[in-house]
């Protein structure tokens, strides 16, 4: 998300609208024109905003904000899915969780799309690179974004550096919603002291519950780049 608002910046007369959980927003508001819990009826919001629904839809999350994405299409609008972390279980998402997400997966009809005059399209890095053979292609789009970064228009998000070792607390962070921006595994620094006994996790509503046993003990991990 971060890294299409600072694309869009790039380009003149964007509206960004986006979605996010609340402990989040302060971090991010500058980033984008609009912003929304994700937790919240977002779909009246932008309707109220943009009445006429929006151009393009971008979905890393898939389940029921499928169903919202496709609302929200302007005629000749495109949804875009490239990722479904609502589909993704973990240590504090059960099954139960994901076999509700795929319930409220839409059913995607094409006389609708049709009707409405709507596109839906998916975008997979991996499946373009290693499945479908597109490297060239791939090479001539991070060409252009490494042109952006190094004329200062773009700049990589990052919110923590780990340890090899931490990969699994790392993991953990992303399931949890707890990052803003990337996650980065530096094979060249030790391990945080104490950083598998942190028990630190994020919950739907994205409040942090910690477990105060201990505290002094734990070292609090800082933003690698603010």
């Amino acid at each position: 998300g971060q890294a299409v608002a600072q694309l869009c910046s790039t380009i003149p007369n964007v509206t960004v609208f986006g979605t996010a959980s609340s402990f989040k927003h302060e971090a991010i508001k500058d980033s984008v024109t609009h912003l929304f819990d994700r937790n919240a009826d977002y779909v009246q919001e932008v309707k109220r905003i943009s009445t006429d629904g929006v151009d393009i839809v971008l979905d890393c999350l898939c389940g029921e904000n499928t169903g919202k994405g496709l609302s929200l299409l302007k005629p000749l609008g495109t949804y875009i899915l490239y990722g479904s972390s609502n589909m993704v279980t973990g240590e504090t998402k059960s099954f139960f969780s994901f076999a509700k997400s795929w319930w409220q997966v839409e059913k995607v009809n094409p006389i609708k799309l049709y009707e409405e005059n709507k596109v839906i399209a998916g975008f997979s890095l991996l499946n373009l690179l290693f499945k479908q053979n597109r490297g060239g292609l791939v090479k001539g789009v991070m060409d252009k974004l490494l042109n952006l970064y190094n004329n200062k228009k773009i700049k990589p998000v990052v919110d923590s550096l780990w340890a090899l070792e931490e990969v699994k607390e790392a993991m953990q962070r992303i399931h949890d919603r707890g990052n803003i921006g990337k996650l980065i595994l530096d094979v060249e620094k030790a391990p945080t002291p104490l950083m598998a006994n942190d028990s630190t996790e994020t919950s739907e509503a994205g409040e942090e519950e910690e477990d105060h046993e201990g505290d002094n003990e734990n070292k609090e991990r800082m933003p690698f780049i603010q």
